[in-house]
């Protein structure tokens, strides 16, 4: 009997139950195949909270720009030529005076003021030890207080205080340790 005389004769051949059994899942396996090899698909961006780009100013940070000394000239001098060109996501900014011992980053401003008198701030004070440079935090900056040269650096609040640690290797690298090392700095680096 041929495929024709079957389909008249209302019986079903094995080959066709076959083919309609192993259509659909053979489409089955070749659908579940495709879902397991194909690349995962990526979320999409959140939508951003932000305002848009920032706007940078061009004018220049206004900084002072205090006298001074051959040594601490020269030892700023070799800072600010190592100092990075941005810090994270803050771009460098010109500043009004003091090129040679001044910088400053992003806006606002966080600004670095090598030179000046020795800091002072009382034996109870805190004093911290980050990645090699000890600091003290105090009058709105923090301050190195176990170098040659005292480096000012002023974290405004919109940014975080750990941009800080982006100096740490540059100020090792330029500035020497100061001939006294305040109690509570660890290890000198």
């Amino acid at each position: 009997m041929n495929n024709d005389q079957t389909a008249r004769s209302g019986r079903t051949s094995p080959k066709t139950i076959a083919t309609v059994v192993a259509l659909p899942l053979a489409l089955l396996a070749g659908f579940g195949f495709f879902q397991a090899m194909r690349p995962p698909t990526e979320p999409a961006p959140a939508p951003s909270t932000a305002a848009g780009p920032q706007v940078m100013p061009t004018t220049p940070v206004t900084m002072a720009a205090p006298a001074l000394n051959e040594r601490q000239a020269t030892v700023c001098r070799a800072l600010l030529s190592q100092l990075p060109d941005q810090v994270r996501d803050l771009p460098r900014r010109e500043v009004t005076a003091g090129h040679e011992q001044n910088a400053a980053y992003g806006e606002p401003a966080l600004t670095v003021a090598c030179g000046g008198p020795t800091p002072s701030y009382p034996p109870t004070d805190d004093v911290y030890t980050l990645d090699g440079v000890c600091w003290h935090k105090g009058g709105g900056a923090w301050t190195t207080v176990d170098r040659e040269v005292p480096v000012r650096v002023t974290v405004p609040a919109e940014h975080n205080e750990q941009l800080l640690i982006n100096f740490s290797k540059t100020l090792i690298a330029t500035v020497p340790h100061a001939e006294r090392i305040p109690v509570g700095c660890g290890n000198r680096a």
